[in-house]
Parts: C-alpha cells; structure tokens; sequence
C-alpha cells in the first residue's frame, strides 16, 4: 500500500480543512451550546460536494474514493463534530447504500437530491429494544401486494428531525427470523411519519437525533431496496463502511483535541518555561501523537481495503474500535493539558471531549467492534497483510 496522498486527495483535504475553519469553527460552540442544527452549514458542504463524496457523477456525486472521503471527514470533524456526522451518514449509509443495493430508478430519483444537499438522509436501524442486537426488530413491514404498511418506531436517528428521507430496516417475515427483514426507502413526507422531541446529549448536540414513529405508512414495492428478506444483509453491509466513516470522524476529533493541546502547551508558561517543555506534559503529547497516527494507519487502511474491492469488514472494525477509544484518550488528556481552560467552552477541548464519547457507541459499540473482531478470528479470518 502507497500511503502518499494523490495531488486530488490533498486538495480535498485542503478544501476541508479551510472550511471547517473558516466556515465551521465561528458559530461551534454556540451551536453546541444552544442545540442548533447547522442547517446553513451543511447546505455549503452540499454545494462543496461534500455530502455525495462517493457517489457516481452521474447521480450528483464527487466519484471520489474513499480515502478523500476519510480525509473530508478527519478535517471536518477536528472542527465540528455535529456537522461531520450528517456528513457521515449521508455519505456511508444512504448515498452509499443507495447506489450499491439499490435499482437505477432508485438512484435516478433519490441520489441527485442526497448528494447536492437539497435532501439529507437517514439510516434507520436502532429501535428502543434493538440497539446492538439488530436481529430483534419490532418494526414491521407489512405485505400488501403493491405496496407495504410500516408501523413501529425507530430511536436514536442521526438526522431524524430535518431528513427528507429515511432507510427503514422492518421485519416482514418474523418466522424467518434475520432472513426476514427487509429495507425500504421511506419520505419522511409520506402519511404516518411522525417525528418525535429532539433528544438532549452529552455530545455532539448541534446534530439532529430523533425517535421516529411510523404508524401504517404506505411504501410502495418499488422502494423495497434488493431481494425481499435482502434487509438484514444490506444494513451489515452498510454498517460496515459507515464504521469507516466514524472511525475518521473520530481520528478527526483526537487530531484537533492534539493540535489545540499541542499549541496551547508551547504557549503556556509554568516555572519559567512552556510546559511543553514540562516532562508531564511532553509525554502526553507523545502518547497522544503516537495513538493517532497508529489511528490514522488503521482508517486510511480500512479505506484503502475498500477502495481495492476487497474485504474490509475486520479492517473497519479495527479502525472504529481503535480511533474511537483513541478519540476518548486523547481528549481527556487535552483537557488536562489545558487545565483550568480545558474545563470551560472557549478553549474547544471540553467539546471535543464530549463529543468523543459517542464515536466509541453509535454505529457499533466498542464492544461490538470485538465481538465482530473475534468472531472473525475464530473462523480465521485473518486480517489481510499488505504487501
């Protein structure tokens, strides 16, 4: 593997970074601290082509690969952590998800409207008793001939409150267990979509998490996406590359919480010298530079995997698991680092904090990540080496 960036991929990472920083980084904190969606902000990052990265020309998209993807995404969220999780979402789980399962009537009406912004998606999975355990959904999808009737509720959707349109995971043949599950493409403007209160988080709070009901919604066959029982197979599938997604976001948000913390302690002064300088202090920067780049290796890995067309689902969990938990360790340390100013909004790093914890949650707990790790290894499915 080659790990130099292409003269494209900088230049994407170049363009990220000087919008997270001059478009981004102005309103972060009181976005946070009033739970605003950045609804104007992420209307520019659809006209920058940063929510369609991956998708085909031909549907609206960058045709980017997924390497300047995770580049966007470490960019953004080093900055935004709320911005680049709509980011993510519309990217690796509907954009995505759209445009690999889905029929050319499907991409030609839903993609051109994803990847410009003019609609963000959602990926509606999680229910109040099917979290981590994904088999067990209670929402049911109905078969009436034509069309199906979907009725039950879906909690924890990123996106939930402002999203044009939702990916449904339902269960329409509970005998078949897993094999019955199917995933629709549901308008959030079609009747019996109802949308619940915003939920109030610990982190990322400017991002737009809802419980949804959905009471008898008419969907037509047509926006079934595969075979039916397809469901449970195509939401692995989709979750696997969201990891990636997440795991950049979270490589994202340890690299700004170093780069604030690394900054501040060439400028702060204690006993005559910047604490840098301080062995305290100097070896937690090292720690947190040596975890980085140890995340970063492992995301721009799962990545390139991907991009190859070969097996990446072990190398996206690594990549999750590791930068999310690198994420949180590194976070906790700038907080430390910073001190007093550490504790309180103006230095960024209280965010940052925050906003960690839910990458080692959302899109597969940590825990997770282990169980799909060991399994793999129990049936040796051994990481591929790179030559």
């Amino acid at each position: 593997m080659d790990f130099k960036l292409s003269e494209e991929q900088l230049a994407v990472k170049e363009a990220a970074r000087d919008f997270a920083q001059s478009v981004l980084k102005p309103g972060v904190i009181e976005r946070d601290r009033t739970m605003t969606f950045p609804k104007d902000e992420i209307r520019q990052m659809g006209e920058l082509g940063f929510l369609g990265m991956m998708t085909d020309p031909k549907y609206g998209g960058g045709g980017m690969d997924t390497i300047s993807y995770v580049l966007a995404m470490e960019e953004i969220s080093k900055v935004d952590s709320s911005a680049s999780v709509v980011m993510s979402v519309n990217n690796s789980l509907v954009c995505w998800g759209i445009e690999t399962f889905g029929t050319e009537e499907q991409k030609m009406k839903y993609l051109p409207k994803l990847t410009s912004g003019e609609w963000i998606g959602s990926f509606c999975l999680s229910e109040p008793e099917a979290g981590s355990d994904a088999t067990s959904q209670r929402t049911v999808a109905i078969d009436k001939g034509d069309h199906y009737l979907i009725s039950g509720t879906k909690n924890w959707i990123t996106n939930g409150g402002t999203s044009s349109l939702h990916v449904v995971i339902a269960q329409t043949h509970p005998e078949k267990g897993h094999r019955g599950i199917n995933a629709f493409l549901v308008e959030t403007s079609w009747d019996g979509v109802e949308i619940g209160a915003k939920e109030d988080k610990l982190g990322i709070r400017a991002s737009d998490t809802h419980t949804i009901m959905y009471n008898e919604v008419k969907v037509p066959k047509e926006n079934r996406i595969g075979e039916d029982g397809f469901g449970f197979k195509f939401a692995m599938k989709v979750l696997s590359g969201g990891r990636i997604g997440i795991a950049a976001q979270a490589l994202g948000i340890a690299s700004g919480a170093y780069e604030l913390a690394a900054a501040y302690s060439k400028e702060r002064i204690a006993f005559g010298k910047p604490i840098i300088r301080h062995q305290g202090v100097g070896f937690k920067l090292a720690d947190m530079v040596m975890n980085i780049e140890a995340a970063k290796m492992l995301v721009y890995r799962a990545a390139w995997l991907k991009d190859q067309g070969m097996n990446y689902d072990m190398a996206a969990a690594m990549a999750k698991l590791f930068a999310s938990e690198t994420a949180m360790k590194v976070t906790v340390e700038a907080v430390q680092v910073h001190g007093g100013y550490g504790f309180v909004k103006e230095y960024h790093v209280e965010r940052l904090m925050r906003d960690a914890k839910i990458t080692q949650i959302y899109e597969g707990t940590s825990e997770i990540q282990r169980i799909v790790l060991s399994r793999n290894i129990e049936k040796d499915n051994l990481y591929i080496p790179i030559s």
